[in-house]
């Protein structure tokens, strides 16, 4: 009789990548690495290509410029973490705008009433735009295609295409404002992202939005209130444009019928370059808002040259075609041979 003695087995030690691929590794498995190494990429070449991008006077302009983009890609990520689009944000931040200007203009009401009714207004539209969804089940895409319609008509219809002029200065401080060396707008923007990042990282709200954006029917068979969650972010992305466009009001002294018009691919792109997945379930408010910061350079460094602003909406889808690309090429490059 022979008596076998087993041992412990060590697990598989995993292949050892190569310096180039295990660097792209590390940039992918962190949430943040890839948008935070292109960011200092992007901003150390915008250093040595112009002598005027990292003056202060120039830094002021791309932080006020960025808060108007980055608070409508904020409400835009969490609904793409949600696997929603709201195609509708930008009129609805126009109608918001021109709403208080005519409020605080041809109404006569005071400036902050006026404000607070453009933040309701917001958030009602975007509730809408979520019961829409819900009830009627549709796709998020195709009805909001058709909001932006109403949204924006509606504004033509009550300026008629004509600026409303005259807007109280009690508000100015809120888009010309300056606290410590900071803008306003961008102070009211990380005041935001610090909130609906806080929601979304650390309370149930937040894994549930995550829950759902993976997989929705799961989280329904789960119990998650999975139609009250989507109008909740609805309306948020909604609220978050209303200050935006109010914003915008205070900072021109006017109530543009434009104002919006531009706010539908730049937050889409941001936050496709931030690490926000097309298919829900993955990314964060914050990589969204970085990747608002890397067009913004990118933006900045064509006024620089002076180059036609019409260039920019060519660099945004640009940029968007580059960044999904990228990601996909990064994640075949990293996984070839497992």
């Amino acid at each position: 009789m022979s008596l076998e003695t087993t041992f412990p087995t060590a697990p598989p030690t995993p292949p050892r990548l190569p310096p180039l691929r295990r660097l792209a590794a590390r940039c992918m498995s962190s949430p943040l690495g890839g948008v935070i190494a292109a960011l200092v990429i992007i901003f150390g070449v915008s250093c040595l290509l112009s002598p005027h991008f990292l003056t202060s006077f120039n830094l002021m302009i791309m932080a006020r410029a960025l808060a108007f983009i980055g608070l409508v890609t904020i409400g835009q990520s969490v609904l793409m973490i949600l696997g929603e689009l709201d195609l509708s944000v930008g009129a609805i931040g126009g109608l918001a705008g021109i709403t208080g200007g005519m409020l605080m203009v041809q109404a006569g009401l005071d400036p902050w009433l006026s404000l607070g009714l453009c933040l309701l207004l917001g958030t009602l539209c975007g509730m809408l735009n979520g019961v829409l969804i819900t009830r009627l089940r549709l796709h998020s895409l195709v009805l909001t295609i058709g909001m932006a319609g109403v949204y924006g008509g509606a504004n033509l219809v009550v300026t008629k295409g004509v600026a409303i002029t005259g807007v109280p200065g009690d508000i100015s401080f809120l888009g010309r404002g300056v606290v410590y060396g900071v803008p306003v707008p961008f102070v009211i923007l990380l005041a935001c992202l610090g909130v609906v990042g806080f929601v979304m990282a650390r309370t149930p709200v937040g894994r549930y939005v995550y829950a759902i954006g993976s997989n929705p029917e799961a989280a329904r068979m789960l119990g998650l209130r999975v139609d009250a969650i989507r109008v909740a972010a609805f309306a948020t992305a909604g609220f978050l444009s209303a200050l935006a466009g109010i914003l915008m009001v205070a900072r021109l002294g006017t109530a543009q019928p434009s104002i919006g018009d531009t706010w539908v691919l730049a937050p889409i792109a941001a936050a496709v370059i931030g690490g926000v997945a097309t298919t829900g379930g993955l990314g964060s408010p914050v990589g969204a808002v970085l990747g608002a910061v890397i067009i913004g350079i990118i933006e900045n460094i064509i006024v620089l040259f002076g180059i036609s602003p019409y260039w920019q909406s060519i660099v945004s889808g640009g940029i968007v075609v580059l960044a999904i690309s990228f990601d996909s090429l990064a994640r075949r490059y990293i996984h070839r041979d497992a």
